[in-house]
């Protein structure tokens, strides 16, 4: 029996619950601690008493009815606020996680689940070879993930995850490193990009490769048509970067989608960002199959068709020798970086010192309703400078006061509808998307803003060059209607049963019905036909660039980057 002065006046007991190994029941240890005890301490009491002989370097306490890690060893238990009413688990940092990638294949990975999530996103990044983790971050999926799973569920969730941890030289889990340890990857101090390329030393990597589509049934059961508040929903499900996992409820063997988040992505290479600009690709193709962002018919179909190139290019790609690549070296490639660097320094003083910043005038046409005439277009002159749209009533009232001023910087604008030929468009658009970023025409990106929004008009355009001979439908094995979303495969489906006899239809081994050209109506508008003809445009595109294409035809969707939040 313990006497009352070994007890003493300011000493109490305080319980620690321990986490065992999967499957073991944790263990509850009552330790008689005072307040000035270190937390480094209270671990080492409590080590000394389970007696237990195993690496405990990984533990750490957590603080239950807080929801905090008790992580600063050199603190107090008076510190920390630590009374004897206080729940501590003593529990390891690193845990198991699920995590669903862009692509929509799920892996499990061992996560640190004490440190940030932004710390915990640029590991899962390291260790996948995903380059600029900060466009990333971990979202809750659509349904209740954060809750204890049964045993039951969790092992309907193991069978599908993806294993690609013996292709990637990965012990399970995801803990080791990606690469060769025989080979030692050589970073740029300035931008943090590998010296060589990245088939050089990391070899094939299954997530630099596109998936293949889904089946129409299958694509189906994922499609949920999603409301304003649905998307909203889904907004408030990203994590908090600057907290951790289990601040976040998050418990181990949960479900996280890895997703990007800030729609802003630097510095996109194919020599070093395979696996990069592949999950990117996923993460757009599926937000269009899904319909998570609204695009027009011409859209759907010009999206259709790069699908269908890259899955076309995907399967008939044989795999890369690296050996074949020549070897790179690391001074020349440091040189020809440094040559690069200055280069861009230079052009950037040069746009310093220009005063007279580029303009844009020229007669557009204006759309203003009106009730008691048809005519509802009428020409102006537009003159968009520094980050200024005016209009005027003719080019020679230019020097007077505009009939009104429009400031895309900081402003909310009303909706100006105006007609504009494919040239006009891609000026005035890309002037309009520097100068909502505060940039005006003077910035090197305004030429190649201009040339990615004229190959997305040029994607988007359906007929096929002069000369060209109607596309062949039997070119097409893949069922059409796998490259878009399922209300636009119900949208073509009424219109494309339109056969003359149903001896005209041959099913392949897919078990997918293709239709005889020859025996369809001339009337007969066909999806697999639509899609070939918008394919014509983008036919000689590699496999890369049609997957950067992609990307940027994504990007200049008008909904992109518009997040709805809820306001109560």
């Amino acid at each position: 029996m313990i006497k009352a002065a070994e007890i003493g006046e300011t000493s109490w007991q305080l319980s620690v619950h321990v986490d065992q190994k999967q499957g073991d029941e944790s263990m509850k240890f009552k330790l008689r601690v005072k307040g000035d005890l270190h937390i480094g301490g209270l671990m080492l009491k409590l080590v000394e008493k389970i007696k237990a002989e195993q690496d405990w370097s990984d533990h750490a306490l957590w603080w239950e009815q807080r929801k905090c890690w008790l992580l600063k060893t050199h603190w107090t238990l008076d510190k920390y606020g630590v009374q004897a009413d206080a729940d501590l688990r003593y529990t390891p940092q690193h845990k198991p996680l699920l995590v669903q990638l862009p692509n929509m294949k799920t892996i499990r990975m061992t996560v640190c689940f004490s440190s940030m999530v932004f710390k915990a996103v640029d590991e899962i990044c390291r260790v996948l070879n995903i380059r600029r983790s900060e466009e990333l971050s971990l979202l809750k999926p659509p349904y209740d993930s954060s809750k204890r799973k049964k045993k039951k569920d969790k092992n309907l969730l193991q069978e599908d995850i993806w294993d690609i941890w013996d292709s990637l030289n990965v012990g399970q889990g995801g803990t080791g490193p990606i690469y060769n340890k025989t080979m030692t990857a050589t970073y740029d101090p300035e931008n943090g990009m590998p010296m060589s390329a990245t088939s050089l030393w990391f070899g094939e990597n299954p997530l630099a490769e596109s998936q293949p589509n889904l089946p129409p049934t299958e694509l189906g059961k994922m499609y949920h048509p999603l409301s304003l508040v649905d998307k909203a929903t889904n907004i408030a499900g990203w994590l908090d970067s600057s907290r951790s996992l289990m601040e976040q409820d998050i418990q181990d063997d949960d479900k996280l989608l890895l997703r990007f988040k800030y729609n802003v992505f630097f510095d996109l290479n194919p020599k070093y960002d395979a696996v990069r600009i592949t999950q990117l690709y996923e993460q757009a193709r599926w937000s269009i199959l899904l319909e998570e962002i609204d695009c027009t018919d011409e859209e759907m179909l010009m999206f259709a068709s790069l699908q269908y190139h890259i899955c076309k290019l995907t399967m008939s790609s044989e795999p890369l020798d690296n050996s074949s690549e020549p070897e790179i070296d690391e001074v020349e490639a440091a040189l020809s970086n440094l040559e690069v660097i200055l280069e861009a320094g230079h052009a950037d003083r040069i746009l310093e010192d220009i005063t007279d910043i580029p303009e844009l005038a020229d007669t557009l046409r204006l759309f203003k309703p009106k009730k008691l005439t048809l005519r509802s277009y009428k020409d102006y002159w537009f003159v968009f400078k520094d980050t200024t749209i005016s209009y005027f009533k003719n080019k020679e009232a230019s020097s007077g006061e505009p009939i009104e001023q429009l400031h895309l910087r900081g402003q909310w604008l009303k909706e100006l509808k105006t007609k504009l030929s494919e040239t006009q468009y891609a000026k005035w658009k890309a002037a309009c998307i520097l100068a909502s970023k505060g940039k005006t025409m003077a910035y090197s990106s305004y030429k190649t803003e201009v040339k990615n929004i004229q190959s997305f008009l040029q994607m988007k355009s359906l007929a096929p060059p002069p000369g060209q001979a109607a596309p062949d439908l039997d070119a097409m094995e893949m069922n059409a209607e796998c490259f878009v979303s399922p209300r636009y495969g119900k949208k073509y489906k009424t219109k494309q049963v339109c056969l003359t006899d149903a001896s005209d239809i041959s099913v392949f081994t897919s078990n997918y019905a293709k239709y005889n050209p020859k025996s369809a109506s001339h009337g007969c508008i066909k999806l697999t036909a639509r899609i070939l003809e918008s394919h014509h445009n983008i036919a000689k595109l590699s496999l890369m660039e049609a997957k950067m294409r992609f990307i940027q035809a994504w990007q200049s969707l008008p909904e992109f980057g518009i997040n709805y939040y809820i306001v109560r």
